[in-house]
């Protein structure tokens, strides 16, 4: 990563920690209130092939002792009533701010993948993960929406993860390295932009 993207992630993460520090613990005193369980989840993922961290999200599904693999429809029962519009608006991930301070995390970057997938297509993620996983990204932008619709389609943990194993891992994978070949300020500029103003109209990028 470089120095001025560095640079720009503390700036803005900072920023927004300023702004949203009153309202996100308002939210986190809704949750506590509203739902049963703890009100974060924390997942394992990879920052390079090598190195893993946790990566911290507000928790949109019942709480049960192992939760694996990517969401599809055999989870959909599980998501909270807080859950369907912490997702819709991408609240769950605000506590993703404390990655990006960290550095586990860029704003703009390929989403960071779980170590199973990691493990199963090396050479895919060697490649991948040589950008620092981001919040948003190219892949996301593009593939989200798509990826969400037919991951819902599947009802077993099974037929998710050969789904998103077989189609989502190298169509996002091809988004992620063309990003990678044109990473700049401005291109990370109109990601976000493309980002919020998809989740300005109620939708998830």
């Amino acid at each position: 990563m470089s120095l001025s993207k560095r640079l720009f992630d503390l700036v803005l993460a900072l920023l927004l920690v300023l702004l949203l520090a009153v309202p996100m613990a308002l939210l986190l005193l809704w949750l506590l209130v509203a739902e049963d369980g703890p009100v974060f989840f924390v997942s394992e993922r990879m920052k390079t092939p090598e190195v893993a961290f946790r990566l911290w999200k507000l928790r949109t599904m019942t709480h049960v002792g192992a939760d694996q693999g990517v969401t599809g429809g055999d989870k959909h029962g599980r998501v909270t009533r807080s859950g369907v519009w912490l997702r819709r608006f991408r609240l769950d991930e605000l506590p993703q701010l404390w990655n990006i301070l960290r550095g586990d995390m860029s704003f703009v970057g390929p989403r960071p993948p779980l170590r199973c997938y990691v493990e199963r297509f090396p050479q895919i993620y060697g490649q991948v993960l040589q950008s620092r996983p981001g919040v948003t990204g190219l892949a996301s932008v593009v593939c989200h929406r798509a990826e969400d619709r037919r991951l819902q389609q599947c009802q077993t943990p099974a037929e998710t993860d050969a789904v998103y194993a077989r189609v989502f891992v190298p169509r996002k994978a091809k988004l992620d390295l063309i990003y990678q070949g044109n990473q700049s300020l401005c291109l990370d500029l109109r990601l976000l932009f493309r980002t919020v103003s998809v989740l300005a109209l109620g939708h998830r990028k």
